[in-house]
């Protein structure tokens, strides 16, 4: 497995500031982001858009969503709409929204088809959860033997405990750079697990490596206070 290039800050909020400056210098680059859900992330939205109103030179794309309608307040694409895409002047390119009102088996089904013809993402921004799950692959799922598609539906490993739609493994890493965001004293176990420990379907977080570049991790010093 590759290096992670870990960079510890202050608190949340600094975390979310360094992450919103990579988006934008993303933005400005133009390509193809996948985005992720949680608190942390939303701020970051937030300051990106701020930052950079004009979004127009890149695709959006999803990690993974729960089996909720657009609108729900539980649906990751609710979150970025909210917090970024209803504050931007101009629009990304296109918008490639996970239906997870159409249910984990559509649902998926239908995302794969979008993917098709896409090949190697530029940059893929996830979260770990305190059980160490990233995207929507939990601990000991079958969903991480999963190689042969993009797309996997499956049930809540997780609060809310909703079926989700998730990217395997494979196509989260087929980026040019994987980015963590991990904030918060809850954390600290998984980070430990998943950045300095060795890889295990335990912690799906320790799966996720760039296969085509580097794989980073903004953490604050809560998330990243058992590290050694």
């Amino acid at each position: 497995m590759s290096s992670v290039d870990i960079t510890v800050v202050a608190d949340a909020n600094e975390a979310a500031q360094l992450v919103a400056e990579r988006l934008v210098e993303q933005v400005q680059a133009g390509g193809s982001i996948v985005l992720t859900g949680g608190s942390t992330p939303r701020r970051a939205y937030e300051l990106a858009a701020a930052l950079e109103p004009d979004w127009s030179s890149v695709e959006l794309w999803w990690g993974d969503e729960r089996c909720v309608p657009p609108d729900d307040a539980r649906s990751n694409y609710c979150l970025a709409k909210a917090a970024l895409l209803d504050r931007l002047e101009t629009p990304p390119k296109s918008v490639h929204r996970m239906e997870g009102e159409l249910g984990r088996d559509e649902g998926s089904r239908e995302y794969r088809l979008e993917l098709m013809d896409v090949d190697t993402f530029d940059l893929v921004l996830v979260g770990l959860g305190p059980d160490g799950h990233v995207a929507s692959l939990f601990p000991d799922f079958p969903t991480l033997d999963v190689t042969s598609r993009d797309v996997v539906g499956s049930e809540a490993g997780y609060e809310p405990f909703v079926d989700r739609i998730s990217m395997t493994l494979p196509r989260l890493c087929n980026t040019r750079e994987l980015l963590f965001l991990v904030a918060g004293a809850d954390k600290a176990d998984a980070v430990t697990r998943a950045l300095a420990g060795e890889p295990s379907r335990q912690t799906p977080g320790s799966l996720a490596r760039s296969t085509e570049g580097a794989t980073r991790a903004i953490l604050d010093r809560a998330a990243a206070s058992k590290l050694s």
